[in-house]
């Protein structure tokens, strides 16, 4: 679509950018917005690969995500190693393809989440590039310097923010993207404090890009590369990341390949086992989340959709309120739930 609206503007297809998601592993791990069977799936997507390195050389042909792997309840390890494995299986069809490896590689881009453990998410950045430079020059063999480089996209933890003290998601918000900018991140998107309610309100999208801002102009972190680089507990801390990494890396190898080990279960099942635990120490506070589980206070609930909900519960005409909250872009499942929440819902009785 973009391209065809490019070619109707008299656009360069070999001057324009951009990068596509395109990253179908990643939905059969955890997002599972698939459709069609892992084979074809992979050929569509190295069918991009192939068109991206004769028509768009400036387009990023994938965006390989870690990103959802990590909200589907995955621990920092296998985030990082099953999606750079997911990378590593791309480079392998598409050189049985046929594509040149120095050639596709460097249009190929990452995407990582940034969750709370501060020290922890910089040693998986860390790790991350190690690990794929290892990948590319002494398993594929790699001679452009392009190819080795990782470069990847971070987003602060969806997963990580509370609808309960919700201004509390600004200080976590803050901490991840400290983190990804001290890992070496190339882009960021930082969540904004009400993403646990609905969309966000332009101020707290504001906040968090405010967030951004101050990090990059206020706190001198961005004055030197790898600025942890050389300190005893991340450089240890770093290769415990990658030394698991690898051992899930190896283990999926010894089972044929991402493909086969998704279709096998394999990435999903230890993903849920991952999220199980991580559940359990929440519920028995052995993991505290501040304002859910421990420092619990009453609050004020956010002003979104409110006024709606107050006029469900009373006898006014609610139309007016619908109004206001379309004027305000709230969406119609937003609407929907706000209504939902005082209605409640219907179930049909079952005919015996």
């Amino acid at each position: 679509m973009y391209l065809a609206v490019a070619e109707k503007q008299g656009a360069d297809w070999k001057k324009i950018s951009g990068t596509l998601q395109n990253d179908i592993l990643k939905e059969y791990i955890a997002q599972k917005e698939y459709i069609y069977p892992p084979e074809p799936s992979m050929r569509l997507v190295i069918d991009t690969f192939e068109f991206g390195v004769k028509n768009t050389p400036k387009f990023n042909t994938i965006s390989i995500s870690g990103y959802h792997i990590r909200e589907a309840g995955s621990t920092a390890i296998q985030e990082l190693a099953f999606t750079l494995r997911d990378g590593l299986e791309y480079v392998e069809w598409g050189m049985r393809r046929g594509l040149d490896v120095d050639q596709f590689v460097p249009q190929l881009s990452f995407f990582f989440n940034a969750h709370n453990d501060f020290f922890e998410e910089i040693a998986k950045y860390r790790a991350a590039r190690r690990i794929w430079h290892k990948a590319m020059v002494e398993r594929y063999k790699s001679k452009n310097p392009r190819a080795w480089a990782l470069r990847f996209h971070t987003q602060t933890a969806g997963c990580s923010l509370t609808a309960q003290q919700p201004y509390n998601n600004v200080v976590r918000t803050a901490i991840q993207a400290l983190a990804a900018v001290l890992g070496g991140t190339q882009s960021l998107h930082t969540n904004s404090l009400d993403e646990a309610w609905a969309l966000p309100t332009e101020f707290a999208a504001t906040i968090a890009l405010r967030t951004q801002q101050i990090i990059a102009h206020e706190t001198g972190v961005t004055n030197t590369v790898d600025p942890l680089g050389g300190s005893y507990f991340v450089e240890t801390l770093t290769k415990e990341v990658e030394r698991g990494a690898w051992e899930y890396i190896d283990r999926i190898d010894a089972m044929g390949g991402m493909v086969t080990a998704i279709e096998r279960s394999y990435p999903q099942r230890e993903i849920a086992e991952a999220s199980y635990r991580y559940q359990v120490a929440v519920d028995k506070k052995k993991k505290i989340i501040v304002g859910v589980n421990d420092f619990v206070a009453e609050e004020k609930p956010l002003d979104i959709l409110n006024a709606l909900r107050a006029g469900a519960k009373g006898k006014d005409n609610l139309m007016p309120f619908l109004y206001d909250a379309v004027k305000s872009y709230a969406t119609l499942g937003e609407i929907c739930d706000a209504l939902r929440d005082v209605f409640g819902t219907y179930e049909e009785v079952a005919i015996t």
